[in-house]
């Protein structure tokens, strides 16, 4: 129903309506599955969408344990929901269409799905499971390890001319102070906001609420919300990662794509987050 109303109101294709939607409920490589056999034929600009979405929200499962840590619940589910078409709008000005999607089902080639029974079924999907479980694995392990290789030669150089422990993050921070400015912070929040954000985007967002749950009876009530919203998505660097072992093992044939879509998808979600978070801030009453 949220998928056909996205595509009605959006003007977008099935497909991509349909895993935006999933979104809202399960993670970036979950959601994808629902449509996994139009994967292959996607068009750019529809690969592009998926990932956007995937980047643009967190699963429900997630919500779950960020709510647990202190995180206000009501905020989260805003943000799920609102995710999904400012996902969707994001990636179609970052990639427009100018191709013909493909919405009928029935000329997607899909996988062979026929089981001898119950336990072939089982087997099978317990394989493919792990076959993605592993690549996503193996991705991940490799970005975190050159994040880490980043920060240490950031590091190392700021060390040179005085600024001791010097990270990526913190240089996001620095630079992402007037976005959170632009976005409804008060300047004199505006450089935490801002760290926060690029703890992010370098890091992940799980880090970035535990770090900012700590210090958030500090902020104003306007600048919680606001962050709690620009910090609900999985838009960071390691999603990449993520997005080439999950989607990459649904059609290897795309995976060259996805890397090369991989940077400016994570742009796109962080922007989506980001008009999310200004809207709150713009409606919300404090």
């Amino acid at each position: 129903i949220i998928g056909g109303g996205l595509q009605k109101i959006l003007g977008t294709s099935r497909p991509e309506s349909m895993s935006a939607a999933a979104n809202i409920f399960v993670g970036q490589t979950e959601a994808p599955l629902i449509v996994r056999p139009f994967i292959p034929k996607m068009t750019q600009s529809e690969l592009f969408a998926v990932m956007v979405g995937g980047l643009a929200s967190i699963a429900g499962s997630i919500m779950a344990g960020y709510a647990g840590i202190g995180v206000e619940l009501k905020y989260l589910l805003a943000a799920s929901f609102m995710a999904a078409p400012a996902g969707l709008l994001m990636a179609k000005i970052m990639v427009p269409e100018i191709d013909t999607p493909n919405n009928d089902l029935s000329q997607v080639d899909g996988e062979d799905t026929s089981y001898a029974n119950i336990f072939d079924a089982a087997a099978s999907g317990a394989s493919s499971g792990l076959q993605l479980a592993l690549n996503v694995g193996a991705m991940l392990l490799a970005f975190v390890a050159l994040i880490a290789l980043i920060n240490g030669i950031i590091g190392w150089t700021g060390g040179l001319f005085g600024f001791e422990n010097l990270t990526f993050e913190q240089i996001l921070g620095y630079i992402m102070a007037p976005i959170a400015w632009a976005i409804g912070i008060d300047w004199s929040e505006a450089q935490l906001a801002g760290s926060f954000i690029g703890q992010k985007i370098v890091v992940n967002e799980f880090v970035a609420y535990l770090n900012f749950i700590e210090i958030s009876e500090q902020l104003s009530a306007k600048s919680q919300a606001i962050i709690t919203f620009a910090l609900c998505g999985f838009a960071n660097f390691s999603s990449i990662a993520i997005l080439m072992g999950g989607l990459g093992a649904m059609a290897p044939g795309r995976r060259k794509d996805i890397a090369r879509l991989g940077l400016k998808a994570v742009c796109a979600a962080t922007l989506a987050n980001l008009m999310s978070a200004a809207l709150a801030g713009l409606f919300l009453s404090f």
